[in-house]
């Protein structure tokens, strides 16, 4: 059936899903490598354009009832589609290990303040065996229970504000001296708030497909996910400038260094949320591979099993949390092409419309080579690799994300404009009756 949710629902959705840990620790890698005001501007600047992104291929859900993976059905074929479903597997499990390890931090933090002991790599494991046996039986309950970690969370951030701003004035805020020795730039800081957009579009299908209307998805998700994310990201800014300005040297992406300033009681917070979080992750990427086919032998449970034991032996490698710039390089690299390619295909190519044999796992409108549209597929590898030369080989002065995308775009529409008189006739349907 259609979504039944109003554009305030979905907001909240949003704002509960996004108040999360990763998403604030973001906040604390930009000071000083750039000086305080730039970093707000970069924070808002980068949200708002993802958000766009991420708003276009939720709009797709809503109109379709369609989750963003079987969305990509549309453009890469039904067995194409199975390259973005793998790759979305990749970068879901990189986030459950990110967060398992944030969450394992946390745990350890406090259970070593109490008692001495200290054992991360150990909490991490612990606290990713609790993820997966949550997300086989009980991801329903930590769903409904989200929006009440957010409420959580927003009362924490509230506090850690009133504490950093009342410590210290605006204008030391902005007197933070600049370190070009740590080779951190504006440009590296919009592409890495751009890609934090794009990691969690590859949600907005999913949960915008619950929305009543195209209004109350676009609406929602688009100030939802906008909120959550600057109120998150400024505070992870402004609370790591509040330590620097105190005469700490804390590390960045450490839940640690603010649970040691603010209390350990934002440690418990950010243990719960990355719980709340995290479980849906390990749920989603489950999904992914269940779902890649309609006609699936695959069972939910063994998939669980397999994914939760990789996810769990994964939670191990710590060293990751030093190469969190490099993943939300990779995010970018992997999904910025693909999501430029589904907005030139459903609303250029498609004309806004995708029919029920987007449902197929043969034959039909989507068939193309035998089920894989090599032009899709092209774009992709073409897509990812200019981000590649545009961020290590040949550093761009405007970032890789954006060229990126309207390089992926434009030479999708270029290889794929002959075909567009195909689709001229198909009717718009909503296909949530079928795809249910």
């Amino acid at each position: 059936m259609r979504g039944t949710l109003s554009g305030r629902r979905m907001f909240m959705i949003w704002l509960a899903a996004n108040l999360v840990v990763t998403t604030m620790l973001t906040g604390t890698l930009f000071v000083p490598g750039v000086d305080f005001a730039t970093a707000v501007v970069v924070i808002v600047l980068g949200t708002v354009l993802g958000t766009v992104v991420l708003t276009l291929i939720g709009n797709i859900g809503t109109r379709t009832g369609l989750a963003t993976m079987a969305i990509t059905r549309g453009a890469f074929g039904a067995k194409g589609s199975y390259l973005p479903v793998a790759a979305n597997v990749i970068i879901l499990m990189g986030w459950s290990w990110v967060q398992a390890m944030l969450a394992g931090i946390s745990v350890n933090y406090v259970v070593a303040q109490t008692t001495g002991f200290s054992n991360p790599i150990l909490f991490s494991v612990l606290c990713q065996a609790l993820v997966v046996g949550l997300a086989i039986l009980g991801h329903e309950g930590i769903e409904k229970a989200e929006p009440w970690f957010a409420l959580l969370i927003l009362l924490v951030m509230a506090y850690v504000f009133a504490v950093a701003l009342t410590g210290h004035s605006a204008t030391e805020f902005g007197q933070i001296a600049k370190d070009p020795s740590l080779g951190f730039t504006p440009v590296l800081a919009l592409d890495m708030v751009i890609s934090t957009a794009i990691s969690w579009t590859v949600l907005s299908g999913d949960l915008n497909r619950l929305a009543r209307s195209q209004r109350s998805g676009i609406v929602g998700s688009g100030l939802g996910y906008i909120t959550s994310t600057v109120l998150a990201m400024l505070l992870g800014l402004t609370a790591f400038s509040f330590i620097l300005l105190d005469g700490g040297s804390p590390e960045p992406f450490d839940p640690t260094a603010l649970a040691a300033e603010f209390g350990w009681a934002l440690a418990i917070v950010i243990f719960l949320s990355v719980m709340a979080t995290n479980t849906m992750v390990v749920y989603g990427m489950v999904n992914s591979v269940v779902g890649a086919q309609r006609r699936t032998t695959v069972k939910f449970l063994p998939v669980a099993l397999i994914l939760g034991a990789i996810s769990i032996i994964g939670s191990t490698w710590l060293a990751l949390l030093d190469q969190y710039t490099d993943f939300l390089t990779m995010i970018g690299a992997f999904f910025v092409p693909v999501f430029a390619i589904l907005i030139a295909d459903y609303y250029v190519i498609k004309r806004g419309v995708y029919t029920r044999d987007i449902l197929r796992d043969s034959g039909g409108l989507y068939a193309y080579a035998r089920g894989v549209n090599w032009a899709a597929v092209g774009v992709w590898v073409a897509g990812a690799f200019v981000s590649y030369l545009l961020t290590y080989a040949y550093p761009s002065p405007i970032g890789a994300t954006i060229p990126s995308f309207f390089i992926s775009f434009l030479l999708y529409l270029a290889l794929s404009w002959r075909s567009r008189s195909r689709f001229a006739a198909a009717e718009a349907g909503h296909l949530a009756r079928i795809s249910d």
